[in-house]
């Protein structure tokens, strides 16, 4: 079976922290890391890489202007999303709509929102 995303590239301003970040995000959701810390596999075979462009801009990151305004990665089990949304903050996330925690996408949706030092926001599903 052919996978619906083979992967994804994020060009992020400073690789480092976003690393850092990411790394602790994907870890928690069971992505294997790679030797240099910069990329990361899914069981499904999907794969995510953060490299900085070697024509960067110096304009900052918004997910509110044309291009790709966020992620949805699946999660397995309750108790990893409320662990996660404990977490978030120690390791450069930030939660969105915590207000609306766990429904902030409908009654029916249960889900945790996260925004990373640069911006990028990262919406966490259960169980789809």
């Amino acid at each position: 079976m052919t996978r619906a995303v083979h992967h994804l590239d994020l060009w992020v301003d400073d690789p480092a922290v976003a690393a850092s970040e990411w790394g602790w995000l994907l870890g928690e959701l069971e992505w294997d890391v790679s030797d240099d810390c910069r990329s990361w596999a899914h069981v499904d075979g999907t794969h995510l890489f953060l490299q900085r462009s070697p024509d960067q801009l110096d304009a900052p990151y918004d997910r509110l202007r044309p291009g790709v305004n966020h992620l949805a990665l699946g999660c397995e089990d309750r108790a990893t999303l409320d662990r996660m949304r404990a977490e978030s903050s120690a390791h450069g996330w930030h939660e969105l709509f915590a207000d609306r925690y766990p429904h902030a996408g409908g009654e029916r949706h249960v889900a945790l929102y996260l925004e990373s030092s640069e911006g990028f926001e990262v919406e966490i599903v259960l169980g789809e």
